[in-house]
């Protein structure tokens, strides 16, 4: 792939993710469906998803923007399930949908219809993120979906490394595999218990926002790397690490925040876009490689191993959620109540992404001895319709059905209450600080200035109750809303003067970066602010 093609896939892909802004259907079925149409368009090049590069340059970034974004209590409040999920549910499932094509297939080796189970085994994370955000799942439901993302791959890359070195003859037992997962597993965290906090230092104490940056796109490569290197999991060391500095990032400087945040989104965003434009980009290679296989049997199989992969996460999920609960009274209490209908949605959001073709493509051409790796094309051609299967069928009907049942999303009145309270004891403390400096007379200010500091304060303490009152009958905005309103209208007629008085040689154009990097400051705190709200 030359400079040229990739620009091309990215320029596209992003074009098509932003469309999807403006419609209804989730941005990854849209960019799927866009990447089955261009595939077959004349001119379109071939692009073919390399595990080499996906794995190992695209998944940590979006591992790490996933996890950085997760809530690490939450997540140790629901560690059980997510962890039956994240790797309970990948085993079983890496056996059950296995054993099924096994018994489907005529002459398919159980060693390579196991490769196939653990390839198709794992939800993708970047999928079940985009769909709970578009969905407003409750949040217990998206913290476990997000969770179980967060670490599935490594389950699944685990077993699939057992499952091939079975297929290649390795000669590898029960004990050996698991043996391997064990050191991946806890290798994994293990690198990054060991990364995580010299990192965090380092972004601490570097002075520079440009370099602590550079440093935060780095880190999710430099865990992946350095746990591989070691036959650790690369994908847990990365989400251990993320999940430490997100947890942490409150102490790293704001200009580094400001930065990093609005990097992180751009990176996620082109490649988010990229690699389910590339799933759909996939078609052609696929179908070229069925060759024996008539296309009647193929799809018969493809539909058997889909409603497989469905009904397996079934069969996984309600058990492990109830089960655990009749045995154990301690769980019963400290765990909240078990509601059907969120279980429903945890079933049922079981898409698979980009990372369960990248495996596929890893799969070797040929087997040790010299001779075809079995039914490779095959396993290539059911993974690819049980993805697109997925995206399709369950993530255009995940959004109904959410409405259908009447799931509540986030509460937004209570958690604005929630908001102005801790707002309001923060204001408290802020201005008990405030005044306990002024005793100082070395920090001695002007009236004028004090009264601004004072106001800082009340408008913070005063814009969250703002967004509880009436709308304007007229504007239909919030007292908060009209008030950011009219600022970015200030700051814009600010903003036009300047320049003008640059093109006038009133002013340079050093100061004019200097003016307008300050007004940027102001409106980006109000647009974030809002952002927030939304």
């Amino acid at each position: 792939m030359d400079a040229l093609q990739l620009v091309a896939l990215v320029a596209a892909s992003a074009a098509v993710a932003g469309a999807a802004r403006r419609t209804p259907v989730p941005a990854p079925l849209l960019l799927v469906a866009a990447g089955l149409v261009a595939s077959y368009l004349p001119g379109v090049p071939t692009y073919t998803l390399d595990a080499h590069i996906v794995l190992p340059l695209v998944l940590p970034p979006l591992l790490h923007t996933a996890a950085v974004d997760s809530s690490y209590l939450d997540l140790r409040a629901n560690l059980r399930p997510v962890a039956l999920l994240s790797v309970g549910y990948v085993l079983f499932a890496t056996v059950a949908v296995g054993w099924l094509a096994y018994r489907l297939v005529p002459d398919l080796p159980l060693t390579t219809a196991l490769v196939l189970g653990a390839v198709v085994a794992p939800p993708d994370a970047v999928t079940a993120a985009a769909i709970a955000r578009r969905v407003g799942l409750p949040g217990r439901v998206t913290t476990i979906l997000q969770g179980e993302s967060l670490v599935n791959d490594a389950t699944a890359i685990t077993a699939y490394k057992v499952a091939l070195a079975a297929a290649l003859g390795e000669g590898i037992s029960w004990g050996a595999g698991i043996a391997d997962f064990l050191l991946a597993s806890v290798g994994g965290v293990a690198v990054g218990l060991a990364l995580m906090v010299p990192l965090h230092w380092l972004r601490t104490h570097l002075k520079e926002a440009l370099l602590q940056n550079t440093l935060s796109l780095l880190i999710p490569f430099v865990a992946y790397a350095a746990a591989e290197r070691v036959h650790a999991s690369g994908v847990i060391a990365v989400v251990v690490v993320a999940l430490y500095l997100g947890h942490r990032s409150w102490q790293v400087d704001f200009a580094t925040r400001l930065q990093e945040a609005a990097v992180w989104k751009m990176v996620a965003f082109i490649l988010e876009s990229a690699v389910f434009a590339l799933i759909g980009l996939q078609l052609p290679f696929v179908l070229k490689g069925l060759g024996t296989y008539a296309v009647a049997d193929a799809l018969w199989y493809a539909v058997a191993v889909f409603l497989a992969v469905v009904v397996v996460r079934f069969l996984w999920v309600y058990p492990a959620a109830y089960v655990p609960r009749w045995l154990s009274r301690r769980i019963r209490e400290r765990e909240p109540g078990t509601n059907w209908r969120g279980l429903l949605i945890v079933s049922w959001a079981g898409m698979r992404g980009v990372v369960s073709l990248a495996i596929a493509f890893s799969v070797p051409m040929v087997m040790t001895d010299g001779t075809a790796f079995p039914a490779r094309n095959l396993v290539l051609f059911l993974t690819f319709t049980t993805v697109i299967g997925t995206l399709v069928v369950q993530g255009l009907s995940l959004p109904p059905l959410v409405r259908f049942l009447k799931l509540s999303g986030r509460d937004v009145t209570g958690q604005t209450l929630v908001e102005a309270q801790a707002q309001s004891e923060a204001s408290a403390a802020a201005e008990a600080r405030l005044r306990e400096l002024l005793a100082d007379p070395r920090n001695a200010l002007p009236e004028p200035l004090t009264d601004r500091l004072r106001g800082v304060l009340e408008r913070r303490r005063n814009s969250v109750w703002e967004r509880l009152g009436t709308p304007d009958p007229v504007t239909g905005e919030s007292a908060d809303d009209t008030y950011r309103r009219l600022a970015r209208e200030m700051i814009g007629a600010e903003r036009e003067v300047f320049v003008r008085l640059r093109d006038e040689r009133r002013i340079d154009d050093e100061m004019l970066r200097t003016l307008l990097r300050r007004l940027d400051l102001e409106e980006a705190a109000a647009y974030r602010e809002e952002s927030d709200t939304s």
